[in-house]
């Protein structure tokens, strides 16, 4: 645990600081307006200008690494994106961490219905407001400025210390690239606020393992050169029809799931796994009178940590396959399930040193302990987990309206983002040792 001097200098501190760590946080937004590359510059400026041994890492997006990770091909183009590491070296004897975050948003579309310059970090009503700025671009500035509050309050760290502004949107998966490198740790810190809305309340401690699928049910139009086929209707097998069948099996494995697959974590919100299809297209709607040549459904499955990612795969794949079997048609034609994008859960210990270094610097500096959050899913706490056995946990301030979730003037609590810096600080120190 902190001792209360270590404590109260780093608090008064980085008080004082504080003016100059929002600067640095608007500073590079604004340096994001120029790209990507030309943030990620900024950024390993930063760390080298405290000490660090920096190092940019090129790679290319949809490397799945893990065993029992997948993705579909992406019509994303696959160029070369950079990860940029620094490492403080500790004096010796004492735990490594790892803290990473990701400096990359949403590529920048319309702001026109902003109300704020989304690169100017316009404060109002204590929040600043910016493009990325919470998702994940405060998490990136807040491990620069807690370096800054340890090196400043003449505190000397025993074990290594790795920073990492990996880039993650559109299957980037910059972690993967550094951890590849070599980069290992005793634990890790995700600076991504959970998506809750309550900010440093909550703790990213385990996610859902996920999957995407697309099934394709084909039908048979009637033969018939007519351009209308409604006079030969009854001669036609309609795909819609049949993926109904498909719609049935499904939603009555997604109910028969949620009884039998069960996880403590999710007793509050009452069920452990879902599955649903998101979206049904078929045919042309600009064409009413013609019968399509096949449906298409798309949906996804989230299940616990502790589910097998390929058990549910074969689950659904049964289901399919039962009402396949179950219809004349369906029998010849069966319908075709695809694997789009598939990642594991992961989950850590709350017993664990990491989640009570953690939760301890949390409740330190807000004053009140803090909620694992269990609902997100597909979070990078994955990557050092599962790829290096390195425990991880997420957690950043309070912000919202997050671009990628479709909101506008995405911000960041000011208070909680300095609080964020506080954390993190004390969590170096504590864990460092």
């Amino acid at each position: 645990m902190t001792s209360q001097p270590r404590t109260l200098s780093l608090k008064s501190l980085i008080a004082g600081k504080r003016q100059e760590y929002l600067a640095v946080l608007r500073e590079l937004l604004a340096a994001s307006a120029d790209g990507e590359q030309a943030l990620q510059r900024a950024i390993a400026q930063r760390f080298e200008g405290m000490g660090c041994q920096v190092e940019s890492i090129s790679s290319r997006p949809n490397r799945f690494v893990l065993p029992a990770d997948f993705a579909a091909p992406s019509a994303v183009p696959e160029t070369e994106r950079v990860s940029v590491v620094a490492v403080l070296p500790g004096t010796g004897g004492g735990r490594s961490l790892l803290a990473f975050a990701h400096p990359d948003s949403e590529p920048v579309a319309d702001t026109e219905q902003w109300r704020h310059d989304p690169f100017a970090g316009e404060i109002e009503d204590g929040r600043m407001y910016g493009w990325g700025i919470a998702d994940d671009l405060s998490g990136v500035v807040a491990m620069i400025c807690a370096l800054d509050a340890v090196g400043a309050a003449g505190l000397n760290l025993s074990g290594d210390l790795i920073c990492a502004s990996a880039v993650s949107k559109r299957r980037a998966q910059g972690i993967y690239a550094l951890l590849e490198r070599g980069y290992q740790a005793d634990a890790a810190i995700y600076l991504h606020p959970a998506e809750s809305g309550a900010g440093l309340g909550d703790i990213k401690a385990r996610a859902s393992g996920l999957m995407y699928f697309r099934i394709r049910v084909s039908g048979q139009p009637p033969h018939t050169s007519e351009p209308t086929h409604s006079p030969f209707y009854h001669l036609a097998v309609n795909p819609i029809d049949k993926a109904w069948l498909v719609y049935r099996a499904l939603a009555e494995l997604a109910e028969e799931r949620a009884r039998r697959v069960q996880h403590p974590a999710y007793a509050d919100i009452g069920r452990s796994t879902n599955l649903h299809i998101s979206h049904i297209a078929a045919g042309n709607g600009a064409r009413p009178g013609r019968v399509a040549e096949h449906t298409i459904m798309t949906g996804s499955v989230t299940f616990p940590p502790d589910e097998d990612i390929a058990a549910v795969q074969r689950e659904v794949e049964a289901a399919v396959q039962q009402a396949s079997g179950d219809d004349v048609w369906l029998r010849e034609h069966p319908a075709q399930v695809e694997w789009l994008q598939g990642t594991s859960g992961v989950e850590v210990a709350e017993d664990s040193d990491i989640f009570q270094t953690v939760a301890g610097a949390i409740e330190g500096v807000k004053g009140a302990a803090p909620s694992i959050q269990s609902l997100h899913a597909g979070s990078e706490i994955r990557a050092p987990n599962h790829f290096k056995g390195i425990p991880a946990l997420g957690f950043g301030p309070l912000s919202g309206d997050n671009t990628q979730s479709g909101g506008t003037d995405e911000w960041v609590s000011v208070d909680d983002f300095i609080n964020m810096v506080e954390v993190v600080a004390t969590i170096m120190v504590d864990w460092c040792v």
